[in-house]
């Protein structure tokens, strides 16, 4: 069954009719609200170069799932 998902409100414009394949490739300053200084700090920090990357950190990976057992416990 072929999703689709509108992700206009969370990427730059000129990202925004792009592939799935293509925004994972994305740097990570496609993200709306993500300036060329924040993905710099990312990458330096992190080594986070694409979207992909980011998604893929463990680092960002276990801070949401904490974040989303906190909400679950209703311990926010």
């Amino acid at each position: 069954m072929p999703v689709s998902a509108n992700l206009d409100a969370v990427l730059d414009k000129e990202w925004e009719s792009k592939s799935l394949e293509e925004l994972l490739k994305a740097p990570v300053s496609a993200l709306a609200g993500v300036s060329d200084a924040d993905a710099a700090a990312l990458q330096q920090a992190f080594n986070v170069k694409t979207v992909g990357d980011l998604g893929r950190n463990k680092y960002f990976r276990v801070a949401q799932a904490l974040a989303l057992l906190a909400e679950s416990t209703g311990k926010k």
